[in-house]
């Protein structure tokens, strides 16, 4: 069980990761990543660390967000790393896929991101990136964390010094332009209202737009650690200055990214709120019209995606929450798209990362290929309620409520799905209920045709969860 990795990296408030912390996680991190090969396979983390410290010259990127703690944190990211043989360059503040995408684009061996993406401004986290471009997952953690207690650094001549290269915002927004079809988005110019949260996306999103041929109109566009023009998380309730700016400059559409920049919502000409849902089913569509391949999203995504894969007569895979397992599945399926419930999507044209920037860009794409509103375009996209809610439980109870809904769905004969936690899928509606990862509670989640059924699916399946406690 890993003690400090959870779905997509290491994340917390300072006191608990603090530059201490931070500095041996580094350190293991080079080493996982120093490994090297003998006799064609990979170096075991559990064999001598004479055989693993400086097999060959580790290439690690570092970025970091906005926060507060950032800089306090990517100092001892460098010590950690440097200390263990590895060479570091410098990305300075990047939005994560800016600094995923560099990854393939400098032929590095690793990535460390500090970000703590959408959590509040206290918090902060560390994202690594494998040099296949693929987030490192919460099994893959584990094998890292085995060797903090086995820390051995290098000799004091092995110790490289750090490299900077400060222009990815640059090569990430050229690759994003290269993808779409600008003549097409200028010619359509778009009015567009975005909300860059006083984070990441102030660095990318506004001259991204501009060079699509949007006319923009920028909010909360100052890049600041404090978020004081609204939450890191892009919700309807946080979004109202953005939703109102839309509807009183009678905008196309209105954009908002989370803090890092991986996941993007939208608002609609008609200022009716995007949920990531609809981002991804939006994207699916408008990748499904031009590209052959299967579809890979989390068990936790509506149907509506899987719905629109089936109507291209494409295949949809079902994966665990997290980026890692959307990567590796992706990769095994040769998909041509991947994503998440709330708003992350890959497109694997360009990178494996879930890349908010990119989508925005697609979606301005889509409104000039298609001509015509977004609100007439989601039409096309079959219609979804959904209802979420969590029941506090500490470990043991959300082992034994998830294993016990498996029993029940087994015992039924239900259509589910297993990967994590159990989601039971039925004609048309289904409901998950998995424990978190990084909480104490299991949630449950339902989607059905109706708001009045969803919220009734997932209120039989609370009080069900409720009695195996």
């Amino acid at each position: 069980m890993s003690k400090y990795f959870g779905t997509n990296g290491v994340r917390g408030k300072f006191e608990e990761l603090n530059p201490l912390l931070t500095m041996k996680l580094a350190q293991a991190i080079g080493i996982y990543l120093n490994r090297g090969t003998v006799a064609g396979q990979l170096v075991p983390l559990t064999s001598s660390l004479d055989t693993v410290l400086g097999r060959f010259a580790t290439t690690v990127l570092v970025g970091r967000d906005g926060r507060l703690t950032g800089d306090c944190l990517k100092y001892a990211v460098f010590s950690g790393l440097q200390s263990v043989g590895c060479k570091v360059i410098d990305l300075g503040m990047v939005s994560s896929p800016t600094a995923e995408f560099m990854v393939k684009k400098l032929s590095a061996d690793g990535l460390i991101v500090i970000t703590a993406s959408h959590n509040p401004p206290e918090w902060n986290a560390l994202k690594v990136v494998d040099g296949n471009g693929i987030a490192i997952s919460r099994e893959e953690g584990e094998k890292i964390e085995i060797m903090l207690d086995k820390i051995k650094t290098v000799s004091w001549d092995k110790v490289s010094s750090v490299e900077s290269y400060f222009s990815a915002t640059v090569d990430h927004t050229a690759a994003i332009l290269a993808s779409v079809d600008v003549a097409k988005t200028r010619k359509r110019a778009p009015k567009v209202i975005i909300d860059c949260g006083n984070a990441m996306a102030s660095l990318i999103a506004p001259k991204l737009l501009q060079e699509l041929g949007c006319s923009v109109i920028s909010l909360n566009s100052t890049i600041d650690g404090h978020f004081p023009g609204r939450g890191s998380e892009p919700t309807k309730d946080s979004l109202v200055q953005l939703i109102d700016s839309v509807k009183l400059n009678n905008a196309d559409l209105g954009m908002a990214w989370d803090g890092d920049g991986d996941r993007i919502v939208l608002i609609d000409d008609k200022g009716e709120f995007i949920v990531g849902d609809k981002v991804f089913a939006l994207s699916v569509l408008f990748a499904l019209k031009t590209k052959k391949g299967s579809v890979v999203t989390t068990v936790a995504t509506s149907k509506a995606a899987e719905d629109i894969a089936t109507k291209f007569g494409m295949k949809t895979y079902y994966t665990k929450i997290g980026a890692p397992y959307l990567c590796q599945e992706l990769l095994e399926r040769n998909a041509v798209i991947a994503g998440e419930e709330v708003g992350g999507v890959i497109w694997p044209e360009v990178s494996l990362a879930k890349d908010g920037f990119l989508t925005a860009a697609k979606m301005i794409e889509l409104l000039a290929e298609s001509g015509k509103k977004l609100s007439v375009i989601l039409k096309e996209i079959p219609q979804y309620f959904n209802e979420k809610t969590k029941i506090a439980a500490n470990d043991e109870q959300k082992m034994k409520i998830v294993r016990s809904i498996l029993d029940y769905a087994k015992k039924n004969k239900f259509n589910f799905i297993d990967i994590d936690g159990v989601r039971i899928n039925f004609d048309d509606s289904w409901v998950i209920v998995r424990a978190s990862g990084t909480e104490n509670y299991v949630r449950v989640f339902a989607e059905a045709k109706t708001q009045d059924k969803a919220k009734k699916l997932m209120e039989e399946y609370v009080k069900l969860a409720e009695t195996f406690r």
